[in-house]
């Protein structure tokens, strides 16, 4: 008989309540977002800022930052998860985009110390969120299935690199602040209306790798990812939105368009992901035959 794990995540990874349960994924760590210098916790059930406050606030030309979690806030999720007897195999943001994996890995350790007996896994997603949801989707599968915590923990080390994130961003001066391109550029970008396309990286880099004239522009070159990238259209793929359901739904008719009926797994991008990618943004992620390393 299997030993008993329970599959654990963080907010980021922007599920619903709805999927947690259905997926069987009973804890999810909320990541902190900080909006006009108030802290938040970014729970899945929206009870401290909702996704539309969130976005509200930053069309009002409010600011939001991330805060970065300490391993004590593993240790608190996970500790009465082995005190129930249980291990854990956690599914993380991607440690090039945040330093929560590093952190997760403080807390694994000081808690084998205390816990000798469980197993504690962590593993960096490579992803954040609808790239985060789609690994623990497969990853939850597997768990339900009856593979054991190794076995589920290889295989979604096999999954990370074939997870393909293509993102079109709207406003350019989020991507300023954030260090992804320069005042200039985003000037004349939003003068011209560049939709920026950008991907995350095998290493779990998000990296800007062209640059479309609209809309339509932008969505052609998401959906043709699939055929570049030997993509199964009649696999599941993930929406991300920051607030911006009407591109989210003109992206999805394109997928419709041009490779027939397609299943879909759609999303706000939360505050957590949102402060740094601002509304506007529209993803699509899926399965494909490997990730990019180089521009």
């Amino acid at each position: 008989m299997q030993k008993r794990f329970e599959l654990v995540i963080d907010s980021t990874a922007d599920i619903t309540p709805q999927w947690a349960e259905a997926w069987g994924v009973k804890t999810t760590i909320p990541f902190i977002v900080t909006v006009d210098g108030k802290d938040y916790f970014n729970y899945l059930d929206e009870r401290e800022i909702s996704t539309q406050a969130f976005y509200d606030l930053l069309r009002e030309g409010k600011t939001g930052s991330t805060t970065q979690i300490t391993p004590f806030r593993y240790i608190e999720a996970w500790e009465p998860i082995l005190q129930e007897g249980s291990d854990i195999l956690y599914l993380c943001l991607s440690g090039a985009l945040s330093k929560s994996y590093e952190q997760s890995l403080i807390a694994v350790r000081e808690l084998k110390q205390k816990y000798p007996e469980r197993k504690i896994i962590s593993i960096d997603s490579k992803s954040a969120s609808l790239g985060e949801a789609l690994l623990v989707y497969y990853t939850a599968l597997a768990r339900n299935e009856g593979k054991s915590l190794e076995e589920t923990a290889e295989y979604a080390k096999t999954l990370i690199p074939r997870i393909l994130h293509w993102i079109m961003a709207d406003d350019l001066n989020h991507l300023r602040r954030g260090g992804r391109v320069s005042g200039a550029s985003a000037f004349v970008g939003t003068m011209l209306k560049i939709k920026p396309i950008l991907t995350v990286f095998g290493d779990g880099r998000l990296v800007p790798v062209y640059k479309a004239r609209g809309y339509n522009k932008a969505f052609d070159y998401i959906t043709n990812r699939m055929e570049v990238h030997k993509a199964d259209p009649k696999q599941i793929i993930a929406i991300a939105h920051s607030d911006s359901l009407a591109l989210a739904e003109q992206l999805m008719d394109k997928f419709n368009f041009i490779y027939g009926r397609c299943e879909f797994l759609v999303n706000n991008i939360g505050p957590v992901i949102g402060a740094h990618t601002g509304p506007g943004t529209v993803a699509a992620v899926f399965l494909g035959d490997g990730r990019l390393n180089h521009a």
